[in-house]
């Protein structure tokens, strides 16, 4: 009997053994890929950081519509007996119970120098994107992202000063918060890099990039708000400055280059990363192809669909508030929600696209080159579509704002597409690549508002309008096409590959084998 008792007693200890085994491995599985550890805290500090920069940028937006006195410059325009546009005068009619009971701006600036102002900022972002992305390949990344954008927010305070100040004195300040601004995304895209396994980067990094449509959303109704209050316009960077400061400090202390210099966060999280990377720690830095690259055609095409898309998104972030107050007459409270609608849109799609994006991966018939293709041609033929009809709505606001809201909406697969596609080619390189597509295609983005400036130069008009709109159409559909017949979404021969001894040990542990791209 005892015997019996004795030997129920070692089962029951061996199942209870076996069992505690198991829920340890189903724990430590759990802790490997946990639904929140440090790299999605890293991704949410990450995408803070993109809505703080986008809040800089498109606060000017807004914020000039304030600034600018209209009735000044309509009546200069009268005097030079340019006939007025009549093409909506039943919408004008309407400005009496909005727009013309706001108070005009002190500054008397016409389209092409609202237009120069706009683009001032970046042409400072463009400077810094090569340098800084080159520098953080050997330096690091969080002090040039996070000082840069420090300075970014640091001079946002005294954009009220410098417009008081004189023209060229806002010009020069704008231009420095781009100089700061410039390592934002190719030092995000290296941490993306560093942080984020193969498997999940469709959509972290959607996640992410889509900090820019809600920077977006956040400043532009948040903007009109402030330019009406008692703050007036000045108000706008003061309190976006504020905030973004404090971003930057908070991003400096909590955030680390990669998961080997965290010392505090959860050494199975820590491992999970570093084998799904497959990284080494100590390897040297390998020296950047630079040949290879510049014959290298799926760069080319990732290259100009960023342009493609700059040019685009440039027109519609920087113009569309001016276009709702000149031809649509919504009042600036209206005019800021409005604006917004269509980046609600774009981010909310990101997150959703993003999901899809990844979900196509598992299974077999699609491959990375055909997922970032066919979410890539959504992201930007929708937009260049969307754009051309909003050309020939007539004096129907309210389905120009719907057709703007679905295309810029649509125009969220980009960051499923092209925008994380760097990654797919070079994860060695994906930093440095973003540092060069980023600058080029902000150089396009620049000229969308100098273009728009001078187009809609003199009493604005729908016919003008149409030419901006139609053109940044057919340069979205021109480069969209070229990556949708170059592209590819395999690592280059170029890019540093593995070790042999590390690729064998790699194929043969399981863990890695599912999360390798």
């Amino acid at each position: 009997m005892k015997g019996n008792v004795k030997n129920g007693t070692t089962n029951n200890a061996r199942y209870t053994v076996v069992f505690d085994q198991e829920n340890i491995n189903t724990q430590t599985q759990k802790k490997k890929s946990g639904w929140f550890g440090t790299r999605h805290f890293v991704t949410f500090m990450l995408f803070l950081g993109m809505a703080n920069a986008y809040v800089m940028r498109t606060n000017m937006s807004v914020a000039i519509v304030a600034m600018v006195n209209h009735t000044a410059i309509e009546a200069k325009v009268s005097s030079h007996d340019e006939p007025i546009d009549t093409e909506c005068g039943d919408v004008a009619i309407d400005r009496g119970n909005g727009s013309l009971s706001e108070n005009d701006g002190e500054f008397v600036w016409e389209t092409d120098i609202q237009g120069y102002v706009l683009s001032s900022f970046f042409y400072g972002y463009v400077i810094t994107q090569i340098p800084f992305g080159i520098l953080s390949k050997r330096y690091g990344n969080i002090y040039f992202l996070g000082v840069g954008m420090l300075i970014n927010s640091v001079f946002g305070l005294l954009v009220p000063i410098s417009a008081n100040m004189g023209i060229w004195w806002l010009i020069a300040v704008r231009f420095i918060q781009g100089l700061g601004e410039g390592p934002i995304v190719p030092c995000t895209h290296a941490l993306l890099a560093k942080w984020i396994p193969p498997n999940e980067r469709s959509r972290m990094g959607a996640f992410v990039y889509a900090g820019a449509q809600f920077g977006t959303v956040i400043s532009m109704p948040l903007s009109g708000l402030l330019s009406i209050s008692t703050g007036g316009w000045p108000s706008i960077f003061y309190v976006f400055g504020a905030v973004g400061t404090v971003w930057c400090i908070a991003f400096l202390f909590l955030v680390f280059e990669d998961p080997e210099a965290n010392p505090r966060m959860n050494i199975d999280e820590k491992k999970y990363i570093q084998k799904a990377l497959g990284n080494k720690t100590g390897a040297p830095i390998p020296p950047i192809p630079w040949k290879s690259i510049a014959k290298s055609l799926p760069f080319w095409a990732i290259l100009l669909a960023h342009m493609g898309h700059n040019y685009g998104y440039e027109t519609l972030m920087t113009e569309l508030p001016t276009y709702m107050k000149q031809v649509l007459h919504f009042s600036i409270k209206d005019n800021g929600f409005l604006s917004a609608l269509p980046y609600l849109a774009m981010w909310l799609f990101s997150i959703f696209i993003s999901h899809v994006a990844d979900w196509l991966l598992t299974k077999p018939c699609f491959t990375h080159t055909i997922v970032r293709k066919l979410i890539n041609g959504i992201g930007q033929y929708g937009p260049a579509l969307a754009l051309v009809a909003a050309s020939f709505t007539g004096c129907d606001r309210w389905l120009t704002v719907a057709i703007l809201t679905i295309g810029v909406g649509l125009n969220g697969g980009i960051y499923s597409g092209f925008k994380v596609n760097h990654l797919d080619i070079s994860p060695q390189f994906a930093g440095i690549l973003m540092a060069f597509t980023n600058c080029l295609a902000n150089l396009a983005g620049l000229l969308a508002p100098i273009y728009a400036g001078n187009v809609v130069l003199g009493t604005p008009s729908q016919a003008k309008w149409r030419i901006v709109f139609v053109t940044a159409a057919g340069v979205y559909a021109a480069c969209c096409t070229f990556y949708t017949l170059f592209a590819s979404g395999e690592r280059q021969p170029w890019d540093t590959q593995e070790e042999p001894d590390k690729k064998k040990e790699s194929d043969t542990d399981p863990e890695i084998v599912t999360t390798r791209t």
